[in-house]
């Protein structure tokens, strides 16, 4: 068989597909994710000729036409429960993350050598090796990321670093983005002298 037998092949187009901005869905997608009423709201900001095709008034009776008027009721009810508790969790993660401590403790190894251990960074969303990178380079130290007692990840500084870290924290600077000083606590952890 020859190409001259195969039939023609039409090229046909990709399909344009458009997300949403605020739940990473396809647009049609919306009406299923958390965020319904945010989502209408950017995309009536953003391109209201796709606002017009999925949410004008032609576009939702032919949507709801097949729906009876109990069933279009549960939907409402339900799209603003789902965006509640979804606004709900938001604020119970905030909170918690908010009131998450950040432990500095200044750890005493022998006479006057010292550790750093820095503890609770990753409730804030803080990628410890990188934390733990940027601790090495700004104090031109060894940094790293090991386990505490508690089976607890936890960056450890070679040096007496505690109010350093403490000052670069209350300045928000490099990684150390987002977290209140209110929350952090430097803690002395002295060797026991032996008689």
């Amino acid at each position: 068989m020859s190409t001259e037998d195969q039939a023609p092949s039409q090229d046909i187009p990709p399909k344009e597909i458009f997300y949403c901005e605020v739940c990473t869905f396809p647009l049609e997608y919306c009406e299923f994710g958390s965020s319904f009423t945010k989502c209408k709201e950017w995309l009536k900001e953003a391109d209201s000729a796709q606002y017009d095709k999925h949410y004008s008034e032609e576009a939702l009776q032919s949507k709801l036409g097949t729906l009876s008027l109990e069933a279009q009721k549960k939907l409402e009810k339900d799209v603003a429960k789902k965006e509640a508790k979804a606004e709900a969790k938001a604020d119970a993660a905030l909170k918690k993350k908010m009131s998450s401590p950040v432990t500095i403790k200044r750890i005493e190894r022998n006479k006057r050598k010292h550790v750093t251990a820095v503890h609770g960074l990753e409730a804030f969303d803080i990628e410890l090796k990188k934390a733990a990178k940027f601790f090495a380079q700004r104090f031109a130290t060894g940094a790293s990321v090991s386990k505490n007692a508690q089976g607890q990840d936890e960056i450890v500084v070679q040096g007496d670093v505690a109010y350093d870290i403490e000052e670069l924290i209350e300045k928000g600077t490099g990684v150390l983005k987002g977290i209140p000083i209110d929350n952090v606590e430097i803690v002395e952890d002295k060797k026991k002298k032996s008689d």
